[in-house]
């Protein structure tokens, strides 16, 4: 399995604070990477890292592609469109700048994919909260990235909206796109993630698949399986 970032010895400060911490971690092709942690764990931080967004203070990031912004799709956490534009012409010109001409029947096949074909003629900027999260998705994907990063994509939203967001996330795992997401949300992680991992004081300190966790730690609950990883148990 081809590894597609590898993140070594990773260190970042930021406003005078050190967020990585000679953090370690990599991102397989094919899975799903479930990146969990408190808030000012430095889940955003490794992500920005991960993108070039932010550049390492010691440490380094290698990528399989040299092309990050036509290779992966991003969601960000507040969702940015272009104003007074419609879904399908904010659709055109995010897939414009990662470098890709899309036709009109590529368009549709994300609209149906994110559930939005219904409001292809919407302006953006009049959605509801949950369909916004579904166009920023689809935003990421109009490129067809080989690799997708998703910070807290259900979060803020109500349930109907998270199913949504879920179903989405677990389409893209079975056409074998690699997707690496952030999350609170502990069922989305048991349902969704291939591998876990479990950043605390910006850096790594655990991390395996769901069945490996729940058997190291003696729990089948993995709201409990992570508040015993909080609490500063480690494998």
């Amino acid at each position: 399995m081809q590894t597609l970032i590898e993140v070594k010895e990773a260190e970042l400060s930021f406003n005078g604070k050190q967020v990585l911490k000679r953090l370690n971690l990599d991102v397989k092709e094919g899975e799903v990477l479930a990146i969990i942690g408190p808030n000012g764990a430095g889940k955003s931080t490794l992500i920005d890292a991960m993108l070039g967004i932010k550049q390492l203070d010691s440490g380094r990031i290698s990528s399989w592609t040299d092309n990050m912004r036509g290779g992966v799709g991003v969601q960000f956490q507040t969702p940015s469109f272009f104003p007074g534009l419609d879904v399908r012409d904010n659709l055109k010109l995010f897939a414009a700048v990662n470098g890709k001409c899309v036709s009109n029947h590529e368009i549709e096949d994300v609209l149906r994919h994110c559930h939005l074909l219904d409001a292809g003629n919407r302006n953006a900027y009049n959605l509801s909260g949950g369909q916004q999260k579904r166009l920023a998705i689809a935003i990421a994907l109009i490129h067809q990235p080989a690799l997708i990063i998703l910070d807290e994509p259900t979060a803020s939203l109500d349930p109907s909206a998270r199913n949504e967001i879920k179903s989405i996330i677990a389409a893209l795992a079975q056409q074998q796109t690699s997707v690496v997401f952030t999350s609170h949300d502990m069922n989305e992680v048991r349902k969704l993630a291939d591998r876990i991992v479990f950043v605390r004081d910006g850096a790594v300190c655990v991390e395996g698949t769901l069945e490996a966790l729940l058997t190291a730690y003696g729990t089948d609950d993995l709201d409990e399986c992570y508040e015993l990883i909080l609490n500063g148990g480690g494998l």
